[in-house]
C-alpha cells in the first residue's frame, strides 16, 4: 500500500520498485515515489495511465509496453451508455440471474445507498440484494464479500470500492448510476469488473433523464461506448489525455489545458528537449515561410465552433503528405459538407509549405500568376530544376532570378497552387531516383 513510501521508512538497498494499479496513487505520492528512486528501476502497471503519465511515455521521458492480447476465451464487454431507465435496467438484472450470474449495481453515494438496494429488492422480489460502501466496518465487508464469492448475492449496491482488485467470474452485468459523475479512467476501471470469465458481460453506464450533460461529461461517455474492444485502456488514456490535458511535467498539477498549445505541438518540443538533455543531436529543422495573396482560411459560416475550427487548424498544420490532404478533406466533407475554395486553398497550401521544406525552400511569396521561391544554394540542384522546367514548360515558366531565388510565372492562375505542388511531387520524385 501507499505504506511503503511513507517519509519515515527507508530501504537499505532498494533495486528495483513495482507500482500496480497506477492509476491510484495521487502526485504526491509520485513525486515522492521520483525522490526515493533516482538510482532505482520503477516498473508501473495500470490498464488507464493517468494524463501525466502517458505524457511522459510519449515524449520519450519513460518507456512504455502495452499488452493488448485478451486472455483465453474473454469476450469484449456489451457496453450500452443511456439515460436512467427502470425497465431497461431490472431486465438485465433479470437476464443475468436467469443464467445464474450475479450483478455489480454502483450508486456512489453513501448517504441513499440504502434507499436504492430497497428499491432494487422491492422492484425485483426475488432478488438478493446487498449493499457495500467503505464507511461499512471490516468484518462486515468481509462477510459481504464472502456471501458475493460464494454466489449468495444475486445483486451487490455498492460504491466505488470495488473499481480495482475485483475478480468475481461469475457476476457479468454492470449497472452504473450517474456515470457522468465518474472519471473516465474510473469508468474503464469499473467496466473491468466484470467479463472476468468466458460469459458474454454487459455494462450499462447511465444518466438521469432530461438532465443536460456538461460538454466534457459527454466526451467521457462517448469515449468509453467507443472504446470497448481488448486493449482498449491505451486509448481510453489517450482520450484522457486530449480532454483532460498534461498538466506539469515537474510540478503538482496533474491536468492542464493542453489545447492551449497543441498536444503535437507539445511533444515536438518535449521531444527536442529530452534528446538535448541526452547529449544527442537535434534533428535539422527545415520550415518553408509561405506567403501568398490567396484566401486561405476556415470561414465561421462553414465551421461554426471555434474549438473546432482550432483543432482543424492544428490538424491541417501538421499535413506531411497527399495521404494527409486526403484524410482532412474526408473529414471536412464528412462533418461540414464540401469545403469552400478558401479551405481547400488553406490545405493545398499546408500541403505546398510541407513540399517545399522537404525541397529546402525557404521562403515561398507572390500570387495566383507570379510566385517567387527563395531557396538555400547547399539545396539548389540546378540539373533537375532544368528538367523541371521542361516539363512543366506549358503550365509554368521557371527563370533564375538570382543566387538563391527563382521565379515562377504561372499560365493558369485559377490552379497556381495544384499546379506548383504538382511541379514540387515531380522534384522530389527526380531527386530520390537520381539519389
Amino acid at each position: 500500500t501507499h505504506r511503503l513510501i511513507s517519509k519515515d521508512i527507508e530501504f537499505a538497498d532498494l533495486g528495483l520498485l513495482v507500482v500496480d494499479e497506477e492509476q491510484r496513487f495521487g502526485v504526491k505520492q509520485k513525486e515522492r515515489i521520483k525522490q526515493m528512486t533516482e538510482n532505482v528501476d520503477v516498473l508501473t502497471l495500470t490498464a488507464t495511465p493517468i494524463p501525466r503519465t502517458l505524457n511522459m511515455a510519449m515524449g520519450g521521458i519513460r518507456d512504455i509496453s502495452v499488452l493488448d492480447e485478451a486472455p483465453g476465451e474473454r469476450l469484449p464487454i456489451q457496453t450500452y451508455v443511456m439515460e436512467h431507465d427502470d425497465a431497461v435496467l431490472e431486465d438485465a438484472i433479470r437476464k443475468e440471474m436467469r443464467r445464474g450470474g450475479q450483478v455489480f449495481y454502483l450508486f456512489n453515494t453513501v448517504d441513499t445507498i440504502s434507499a436504492v438496494a430497497r428499491r432494487i429488492s422491492e422492484r425485483i422480489p426475488e432478488a438478493r440484494v446487498v449493499y457495500a460502501h467503505g464507511k461499512m466496518e471490516k468484518e462486515e465487508l468481509e462477510r459481504i464479500w464472502s456471501e458475493m464469492l460464494l454466489g449468495e448475492i444475486d445483486v451487490l449496491i455498492s460504491t466505488t470500492i470495488i473499481e480495482t482488485g475485483v475478480d468475481i467470474p461469475n457476476a457479468n452485468t454492470l449497472i452504473v448510476e450517474n456515470a457522468q459523475n465518474l472519471g473516465l479512467s474510473q469508468l474503464h476501471q469499473l467496466r473491468g469488473r466484470v467479463g472476468r470469465s468466458s460469459r458474454r458481460a454487459y455494462a450499462y453506464f447511465t444518466f438521469p433523464k432530461g438532465k443536460a450533460l456538461s460538454e466534457i461529461a459527454a466526451k467521457r461517455l462517448g469515449a468509453i461506448k467507443e472504446y470497448a474492444q481488448f486493449g482498449a485502456g491505451f486509448k481510453i488514456a489517450m482520450r484522457d489525455l486530449e480532454i483532460r490535458g498534461a498538466g506539469n511535467l515537474l510540478g503538482s498539477e496533474q491536468s492542464g489545458h493542453l489545447n492551449a498549445v497543441g498536444y503535437e505541438l507539445f511533444i515536438k518540443l518535449l521531444k527536442e528537449a529530452v534528446l538535448e538533455e541526452k547529449g544527442e543531436l537535434l534533428p535539422e529543422k527545415r520550415e518553408c515561410v509561405v506567403n501568398l495573396d490567396f484566401d486561405a482560411l476556415l470561414p465561421e459560416k462553414y465551421v461554426t465552433s471555434p474549438a473546432s475550427r482550432m483543432s482543424l487548424y492544428k490538424k491541417i498544420a501538421l499535413i506531411r503528405s497527399i495521404y494527409d490532404v486526403g484524410d482532412i478533406v474526408d473529414e471536412l466533407s464528412d462533418r461540414f459538407g464540401d469545403p469552400p475554395p478558401a479551405a481547400m486553398n488553406l490545405v493545398n497550401i499546408a500541403y505546398m509549405k510541407a513540399l517545399a521544406s522537404a525541397i529546402g525552400i525557404k521562403q515561398i511569396r507572390g500570387d495566383k500568376s507570379r510566385m517567387t521561391f527563395t531557396i538555400g544554394e547547399d539545396d539548389f540542384n540546378f540539373e533537375v530544376w532544368m528538367e523541371i522546367s521542361d516539363l512543366f514548360e506549358r503550365q509554368v515558366r521557371l527563370s533564375v532570378t538570382g543566387l538563391e531565388t527563382m521565379q515562377a510565372l504561372i499560365r493558369d492562375p485559377e490552379n497556381a497552387i495544384a499546379t506548383i505542388n504538382k511541379m514540387f511531387e515531380k522534384y522530389l520524385e527526380i531527386l530520390k531516383s537520381k539519389r
